[in-house]
């Protein structure tokens, strides 16, 4: 199921197509593919160059995948169960210049945004959520203490909304809506809608 986006203005096809479904087929999904997505993410831009992205993956039916799993809440694991594979996003809190990063969930929210673009290109779609236990993540995968837990995200093939149960298939077919420009897009001060003429 396609739900391009009904842009004001024409964007990138890859963004304008870019959406999170819930429902996934369990095809396993190529590990050339895998290592493509990963890449994108690693040239991602960083303050400093940094790079305080870290990643741990799982594909359905390995130990990884099962860990990933057992950290979600129980809404998106009545969802996410034929995800293909799972990722936990990780970010490392502190600066190779001492002291701490302060925009380190910044620069692994656009390493994310790679991914999920590179998916898209790929063939593949993404779900990212933040309902999980960061300190289950912790304690299974033994992620230092410098290191924080950030968000998860399911990824591979779209299937039907159908395959999903109950109120999942009415939100899968729900229609896409954002903001207005003038409510995000400020000049003068906050509040005050930017023009762009």
């Amino acid at each position: 199921m396609k739900k391009p986006a009904i842009t004001n203005l024409d964007i990138h096809p890859i963004i304008k197509n870019r959406w999170s479904p819930r429902s996934f087929s369990e095809k396993k999904v190529d590990p050339a593919k895998l290592r493509r997505i990963f890449e994108a993410a690693r040239w991602a831009p960083s303050s400093f160059n940094e790079q305080p992205w870290r990643f741990i993956v799982g594909e359905k039916g390995d130990d990884s995948w099962d860990k990933l799993y057992e950290c979600m809440v129980k809404f998106n694991q009545d969802w996410a169960k034929s995800a293909a594979v799972l990722i936990m996003s990780i970010g490392k809190q502190s600066s190779s210049k001492g002291g701490t990063n302060k925009v380190y969930q910044y620069d692994v929210g656009q390493s994310m945004a790679y991914i999920t673009f590179q998916a898209e290109a790929e063939g593949l779609v993404v779900h990212q959520m933040g309902g999980f236990s960061a300190d289950k993540a912790r304690e299974l995968f033994s992620i230092p203490e410098d290191y924080v837990p950030l968000t998860m995200m399911a990824l591979g093939y779209q299937d039907s909304p159908d395959s999903l149960e109950g109120d999942f298939v009415k939100m899968e077919k729900a229609p896409r809506v954002r903001k207005p420009f003038g409510e995000l897009v400020f000049s003068g001060s906050f509040g005050n809608e930017a023009r762009l003429d």
